[in-house]
């Protein structure tokens, strides 16, 4: 176990965010359009536990866009920062300027850094590295306001979604398009809705899987888990719309869960695993992250996306998958802390 560490948990504040923390600056409001979280309790709060647990010395570091609140934290001596942020002052795309405000401070921080976190916000750059080396994904095309970034010769059913948004921000029934009509009323909406270009995808139809990676050198696949969508209502698309991950009162989030995919062919199992690996080096993360996948009925894996610094929740899929191959969730947090550590001792002496 290493040596006794203060750790600055540091995270970000969110439009329904949960009572600040004693002695935590009162939290800034994030706009109306972004996500809810599924957290019966706050995964920052579950890492500072289990961080006591292990004997360290945890301490909240809260980034709402105030300056002040930067500053305290460079003036920390936390020895490690632990990176739970995905916004900046409501901004989605603005966590890259965090970790290299990190970068710049000196600190080690759990997760991926800037370059990596760029590669994985901007989706249709990400599907053309992943095209280079060969990491089945969609054929597609990228556009904005008429002018075309990248184009396939793509096919109906296409799904429509904003290309630098996650947490299927702007995905939902409407975004499986069937008609060049369809088609058009979908981009005018990203357009206009999310002043962002649009990434228009072939739909592939199968089932929706999730693989955690931890590690650096050697990554390690952790055992699939599968987002089932089978109960949605008739006619509803198959796919992780915001409904599903994040509104709690609608019934496609009552008849979605996630479950461990124990049903899985070998071929299967192992076409996911290389395209997983694959995409998560491709990226560049760090310490661990998730690729999002569908899975064929021919079991050809295709990778959706990739995730940096996923939801650390006990009950989210990356502990779900961790605690199956055997690690508790203060085993987990010890490993991130120990795979941080490792890389930031290696950078230090290459």
């Amino acid at each position: 176990m290493p040596a006794k560490l203060k750790v600055a948990v540091v995270y970000d504040t969110w439009e329904d965010s949960e009572a600040p923390v004693a002695d935590a600056p009162e939290p800034a409001r994030r706009p109306a359009r972004k996500r809810p979280r599924r957290r019966p309790k706050p995964d920052h709060v579950e890492i500072f536990e289990a961080l006591e647990k292990l004997g360290h010395e945890p301490s909240y570091y809260i980034l709402d866009g105030r300056e002040s609140n930067l500053l305290g934290l460079a003036k920390s001596d936390a020895d490690l920062i632990f990176n739970l942020t995905e916004s900046y002052a409501g901004d989605d795309t603005r966590d890259v300027h965090l970790a290299a405000y990190f970068d710049l401070l000196g600190r080690p921080y759990t997760g991926a850094g800037p370059h990596a976190l760029h590669l994985a916000q901007d989706k249709a750059l990400a599907k053309k590295i992943f095209a280079f080396h060969g990491i089945r994904t969609p054929r597609f095309a990228a556009c904005y306001r008429g002018r075309l970034e990248h184009a396939h010769d793509i096919a109906f059913p296409l799904i429509v979604k904003p290309a630098r948004e996650d947490g299927s921000i702007g995905i939902d029934a409407a975004s499986v398009v069937h008609s060049v009509k369809e088609l058009m009323e979908r981009l005018d909406y990203i357009h206009e809705t999310f002043d962002s270009p649009a990434l228009v995808e072939e739909y592939i139809e199968g089932r929706e899987i999730y693989i955690g990676v931890l590690g650096n050198r050697n990554p390690e696949a952790l055992p699939p888990v599968e987002l089932d969508l089978s109960r949605l209502p008739e006619g509803t698309p198959k796919i992780a719309s915001a409904d599903v991950k994040w509104e709690r009162n609608t019934e496609a989030y009552r008849v979605t869960k996630s479950a461990l995919a124990e049903d899985l062919p070998e071929a299967a199992a192992r076409a996911l695993e290389e395209a997983a690996l694959g995409a998560y080096r491709a990226l560049g993360l760090r310490d661990y992250g998730r690729v999002d996948l569908r899975l064929t009925p021919k079991h050809e894996a295709y990778v959706l996306e990739v995730n940096p610094n996923p939801w650390l929740s006990s009950g989210a899929e990356f502990a779900m998958a961790a605690k199956k191959a055997g690690r508790s969730y203060a085993q987990l947090i010890a490993e991130i802390l120990e795979l941080t550590q490792q890389r930031t001792a290696a950078e230090a002496g290459a």
